[in-house]
């Protein structure tokens, strides 16, 4: 299950997402928001990223415009490794080496050719795990996580 949420800024492409995601059989929740209107990021970001960390959900697409505000707020939630994904090659390296658990994406930095790209890269690529778990792990302790002291 993938946890989506979005602001005004990322209301287009996440439609575009989430026919992606229903084309290719993918389950996901969608944590809004629900029309163009102006509204605030990180009640978004918030929802579907509790989601994640609770284990209702694997991972989280979040869009904005540009996919930093998203990024910003996903990262004060305990547990989240929210990147802003915006090229292929990082895409990879952030399932593979650091275990991104929320893609933050850019709905005015991109179009949806590139975004769907990236979320099948996201959403296909495994974690390395061996060295790059210690570093994880690392991470995590940062933020005062209890399961890494």
């Amino acid at each position: 299950m993938i946890a989506l949420g979005c602001d005004h800024g990322g209301f287009s492409l996440m439609v575009e997402i989430k026919k992606y995601l229903e084309e290719t059989g993918r389950e996901y929740r969608d944590f809004g928001t629900f029309s163009a209107e102006s509204c605030d990021y990180p009640t978004y970001a918030e929802a579907a990223c509790r989601a994640v960390v609770s284990g209702e959900c694997e991972k989280a697409i979040l869009v904005c415009g540009t996919g930093i505000g998203m990024s910003m707020a996903a990262n004060k939630i305990r547990g989240i490794r929210a990147a802003v994904c915006s090229d292929c090659f990082s895409t990879e390296m952030t399932r593979r080496h650091n275990d991104a658990n929320a893609m933050c994406l850019g709905e005015r930095v991109m179009g949806p050719g590139l975004a769907l790209k990236l979320v099948e890269i996201f959403l296909t690529t495994e974690f390395d795990g061996g060295r790059h778990a210690r570093r994880v792990a690392m991470v995590n302790a940062l933020e005062g996580d209890p399961r890494e002291k």
